[in-house]
């Protein structure tokens, strides 16, 4: 992905492959079987929308930083570097169709809302409050039921409880749909958030609940207000089945999400996935040298090694998938007749410099789609800024944002 020293954290600006950190990653994946069937089981295509999502969340953050930058937003709220945990968990939902399944995003989660399937451009008239928009210009906290998406909450932690009442609704209809929610750390510490964890494991509600730890609240970091060793003990202290996650890696948050989602379906939830991240800013584009001072700048090294969509381009390059449909079989050598023990198969692969070239020039391409994608976007919803507010903030028949 190309990087932009005016709108990226520093340490993405200059930002080279780490060869360990992509081993650590295949070997992660590989050392859990059912982690590993599943992203086996992801074709080219499943592969390259995972992509799609984490280009999209960070041009839609490089959007409203944009926009503040110009003076046409006075601050927002970006979700920069913790991207796969939004993507990896929404795109183990079933999305679109009429047995959709739901998530509740917090506002750095707002991939969610174009990932399910709400239009990029409604999505940036929410953040302008535009009288066009979702919210009809009351605030940024928008959501669209069609599209299986809650509106997030001002008070965080709240949709918790919210996320429950649809879990049980879908158990009272005999549906086998799944609600999902991101809390994060700052978050567990509400009063509400434990009454949810814990109603939803005495109910064994169908709800995955993502513990996103970005390791700071606000301006409080985690060991400060976090006592444990993560989260990682907080399944067996509710009783339910807790996953955790590399919240960097695309894949390793897909897989667990993916695990999770099934056995809700199976009515073996709720599941929790424990999700370690980092936020690479400030709690909002206005705060962020109070960020960089509250935080070590080895936090900030460490982690800007392990951007998210870097790890995933880098994975995905060197793999043993063929991203071009045209190139050599575009097949895993396991998928082949012979299992990929053939020599004689083996011998006419193409050779791995070559796939890795043709991969980088396929997400290359994607890039530049998905750059036109969310500029077109932009373009359409800054004029609703212009357009009159008229006090009206009822909305369709049927739909309710929050």
């Amino acid at each position: 992905m190309r990087r932009q020293p005016a709108f990226d954290p520093p340490e993405y600006v200059d930002w080279k492959p780490d060869p360990e950190l992509v081993a650590a990653c295949r070997r992660r994946l590989a050392a859990d079987p059912e982690r590993a069937a599943v992203v086996a089981g992801l074709d080219r295509e499943r592969l390259l929308d995972l992509y799609r999502g984490l280009l999209r969340c960070r041009l839609h953050d490089i959007a409203l930083q944009r926009w503040v930058k110009q003076g046409v937003l006075s601050k927002a709220w970006l979700g920069t570097g913790e991207e796969a945990v939004t993507v990896g968990a929404v795109h183990a939902l079933r999305r679109g169709g009429p047995d959709h399944d739901v998530c509740g995003p917090m506002i750095r989660n707002a991939g969610a809302c174009f990932e399910m399937g709400m239009p990029l451009a409604d999505v940036l008239r929410g953040a302008l409050g535009a009288a066009d928009g979702p919210a009809r210009g009351r605030d940024l906290h928008i959501g669209s039921p069609s599209h299986g998406v809650v509106a997030p909450a001002s008070m965080v932690g709240a949709l918790s409880t919210v996320m429950n009442g649809y879990a049980l609704a879908f158990r009272a209809r005999g549906d086998d749909r799944v609600a999902l929610t991101w809390i994060g750390d700052g978050a567990t510490k509400h009063g509400e958030v434990h009454e949810a964890l814990n109603f939803a494991a005495v109910r064994r509600l169908p709800v995955v609940f993502v513990l996103q730890n970005n390791q700071v609240a606000l301006g409080t970091e985690l060991a400060r207000h976090h006592r444990s060793d993560g989260f990682a003990a907080w399944g067996r202290a509710y009783g339910a089945r807790l996953l955790e996650a590399d919240g960097n890696d695309v894949l390793d948050v897909h897989a667990a999400a993916t695990l999770a989602v099934a056995a809700c379906r199976r009515g073996q939830g709720p599941v929790f996935v424990a999700a370690e991240t980092f936020r690479m800013g400030g709690h909002a584009t206005h705060d962020q040298r109070e960020a960089r001072a509250l935080l070590p700048p080895e936090a900030f090294a460490a982690w800007g090694r392990r951007d998210p969509v870097g790890l995933y381009e880098e994975l995905l390059v060197t793999g043993d998938v063929e991203l071009d449909p045209a190139g050599a079989d575009g097949a895993r050598p396991a998928d082949r007749a012979d299992g990929g023990n053939d020599p004689s198969a083996a011998a006419t692969a193409a050779p791995a410099a070559d796939r890795e070239a043709r991969n980088r020039a396929v997400l290359a391409a994607l890039e530049e789609q998905v750059t036109r994608e969310v500029e077109r976007a932009a373009e359409a919803a800054l004029p609703g800024r212009e357009a009159p507010f008229t006090g009206d903030a009822r909305q369709e028949e049927g739909e309710v944002y929050g």
